[in-house]
């Protein structure tokens, strides 16, 4: 390692040496058999790595050249803010960028060890477990993760209320660290109030959301790992968006940018106001201020400018879940510094992918409705009807809405300053009415567009909306109701609604000669009175602050703990808040066992690799054999998307002495496997054509293929002795 430097630069970071083999990148193809073409980097290339993957760590939420309060109280260095931070920082900043190059494939601290200093051993360990047991690293839904996952549950039992993100993401973690973990559920399905649902018949359909639905912001989205562990498509939702009066005539660019200005211009101000407020500010709402202002700074006077005026400010309580009469003018915005960057995009095939995904092997009760939640130093207990479930702790994850409510019965009841804190937080409303047409009458180039009302009373009935057609499988279009609209929206009859809404689209489409026809289906939501939300998603309200998600946050007696978008300051509001939430409740669950133990925690025994002869012996005898291909697969799961290996061989070279066959490496599914034996007696050479061009499968080498699927081999091997314990389950 280098000495810090003299010259009052910054102190330069750790040199890592040249990996020993290196990682496979699931984007290049054939990069596992070049390895031996790698070069050994100079140092300058290896400080302009280091400077990158800080920038990566950066993204994930660590600063460049601190450590968070949580690896602080953890001890990950002996003393702070010396060298040996400075080099901590540099290998938690590699740890947390070689794991994000390639998502899908369990990290090995052994792999982190081929590609820095031994003498850096100690913060290898220290840097690694922290990330892997606070959710940095290799978390997720990747199928090959099974093999790492302790079979036993030796580290306790927890109960956690609701299956939405938040649950499902702690229910995984807790699962992988060692936990005896059941699920209960009060609906039918997973996912809470992220829902999408399938409109239509066998010849039309869409699949549509009704409740979360854009993952906001791509980079260091843990929903965007997500995807590419499930080699989802991502849609990314485009910028133009016209906005319609209600004539259907496209608002004059000159007027709508000049009103955007003002209004950008008047948060501005609001911003100022506050400071100069001071405490005050909180007992004052956004909308009371911004009107102020408005009026003051003379913006948007006459009626037109006015609708467009109001269009903004439905387009920002679409944003907040809330009516700006009740936003607090002084924290409305507290979470923006932790927005997440990049692009806003659409799930192919909807956001049921993700759940399905992660509610997939996980105990789940359904219909199980929570009335009471037991706590005290002997363990916890939650009633549902009649039934008793009991354990060590218990993670609660309703909606923020279910709380106020007071649903559940909490004995002995919650501290008060949590209660308050509950009370304090706005809770509030958004609609949707999903339709799916005959066609794509809106035309294919737009993913969004907006509709002006013409009182400000209704400027949040249906002022936006969501064109499905390119990521649902059908042409649908949702419309959102905000604010007061969407609290009248409730009561409304359905019929109503729909009548309004093509009336809308009718007045913007018929004057350009386009034929709006009737759709085929339509759904209302309301979420403000269902059962298991009451409401959308959670803002500070007046008197509020983001002290107060804080609050909800903190855990009761090591016993009960909170999870959701409602429990995460930086991210409220959010599906990737929930989820994020459901990870820190996990590690906080591991950190209050590991206390209470007395010893820090000995590491669950995991999967530490397989050697090539194991995998020799799988294909000894394959499941398939046709030609040069070779197939193996789980004898214990008739699941068609059950992965398993494909072997490649290739004729020796004549000139090659050895006389060795060269044998290439992929993963595939079942059904894949299928596909590939449909191709009858083709040439090997057009079913390793229909491999990589049509199926889209990466090979890789005898090396690389242990290191990416050691655990799906040892899966497979320990299938053929009978102590797999995989479930089973019907091909279709």
């Amino acid at each position: 390692m280098d000495n810090p430097s003299s010259e009052g630069s910054a102190p330069r970071r750790t040199l890592r040496r040249k990996a020993v083999r290196k990682n496979y990148d699931e984007n290049a193809m054939d990069e596992p058999i070049e390895t031996s073409k790698k070069k050994f980097k100079t140092k300058q290339q290896l400080e302009k790595e280091t400077e990158t993957e800080a920038l990566i760590a950066l993204s994930v939420g660590f600063p460049i050249d601190e450590l968070l309060e949580d690896e602080i109280r953890a001890g990950v260095v002996r003393e702070l803010g010396g060298k040996e931070q400075n080099d901590y920082i540099v290998v938690r900043n590699h740890i947390v960028a070689r794991w994000r190059s390639n998502v899908r494939v369990w990290l090995l601290k052994d792999r982190i060890r081929e590609s820095v200093s031994s003498e850096c051993e100690h913060l290898i360990s220290a840097a690694y477990e922290f990330l892997l047991y606070n959710g940095f690293i290799n978390f997720g839904v990747s199928p090959l993760f099974n093999g790492y996952v302790p079979e036993d549950g030796s580290e306790g039992s927890v109960i956690v209320v609701g299956a939405g993100l938040a649950g499902l993401a702690a229910a995984r973690q807790l699962l992988s660290f060692g936990f005896k973990v059941v699920v209960l559920e009060g609906r039918s399905r997973p996912g809470g109030r992220v829902y999408t649902q399938r409109m239509g018949g066998k010849e039309r359909f869409a699949a549509v959301e009704l409740g979360g639905s854009v993952i906001t912001g791509l980079h260091a989205n843990p929903l965007g790992v997500l995807a590419r562990q499930l080699a989802i498509p991502l849609h990314k939702v485009r910028d133009h968006c016209p906005l319609y009066n209600s004539e259907g005539e496209v608002v004059d660019k000159a007027v709508d940018s000049n009103v955007e200005f003002g209004f950008n211009k008047l948060l501005d101000k609001v911003a100022e106001v506050r400071e100069m407020m001071g405490g005050a500010a909180n007992k004052v709402s956004l909308g009371e201020v911004l009107e102020t202002l408005r009026v003051l700074y003379g913006v948007a006077k006459d009626s037109e400018e006015r609708k467009l005026f109001d269009w903004h400010l439905a387009n920002l309580e679409y944003a907040n879940a809330g009516c700006l009469s009740n936003l607090s003018a002084a924290y409305w915005d507290q979470d923006d510094p932790y927005e997440m960057g990049g692009d806003h995009c659409f799930l192919a095939g909807g956001n049921w992918r993700l759940i399905n995904a992660l509610a997939e092997g996980l105990p789940i009760l359904y219909g199980k409705k929570v009335d009471a939640i037991r706590y005290g130093d002997r363990g916890v207990e939650v009633v549902s009807g009649s039934q008793r479930f009991q354990g060590d702790m218990i993670l609660c994850t309703v909606p923020l809405g279910v709380l106020k409510k007071r649903c559940i019965k909490f004995e002995p009841e919650l501290p008060r300053k949590k209660q308050a804190a509950i009370d304090r937080l706005g809770f509030g409303l958004l609609n949707k009415v999903a339709m799916l047409f005959p066609s794509v009458f809106w035309g294919d180039d737009l993913d969004t567009f907006g509709c002006l009302n013409d009182s400000s009373i209704d400027r949040g009935e249906f002022f936006l909306f969501y064109a499905y057609h390119t990521v649902s499988g059908g042409p649908a279009l949702v419309a959102l109701v905000a604010g007061e609209a969407a609290q009248r929206f409730e009561s409304t009859e359905p019929s109503t609604l729909l009548h309004r809404v093509m009336k809308k689209l009718r007045g913007i489409y018929g004057p350009k000669g386009v034929v709006v026809p009737d759709p085929i289906q339509t759904i209302c939501t309301k979420w403000g009175s269902d059962p298991f939300s009451y409401g959308s998603y959670s803002h500070v309200r007046v008197g509020s602050s983001g002290v107060d998600y804080d609050i909800l946050a903190e855990s009761v007696n090591n016993r009960l703990f909170f999870a959701g978008e409602a429990t995460t300051r930086q991210h409220p509001a959010t599906m990737h808040g929930a989820y994020l939430s459901g990870l820190r409740e996990a590690s906080r669950i591991q950190r209050v066992v590991n206390v209470s133990r007395g010893y820090p925690r000995k590491p669950v025994q995991r999967y530490s690799g397989v050697s090539n002869d194991v995998l020799e012996d799988l294909f000894k005898r394959p499941d398939i054999a046709s030609g040069q291909l070779s197939f193996v697969f789980n004898p214990s799961t008739d699941d068609p998307k059950s992965l398993g290996l494909v072997r490649v061989c290739f004729d020796s070279f004549e000139d090659d002495p050895t006389n060795n066959h060269l044998q290439l490496y992929s993963i595939l599914s079942w059904e894949q496997a299928q596909k590939l034996q449909e191709l009858g007696e083709s040439s090997n050479e057009s079913k390793l054509t229909y491999m990589v061009n049509t199926l889209g499968l990466k090979l890789m080498g005898g090396n690389a293929v242990l290191d990416t699927c050691g655990a799906l081999i040892s899966v497979i091997a320990n299938a053929r002795k009978g102590r797999s314990r995989t479930r089973v389950v019907a091909r279709q």
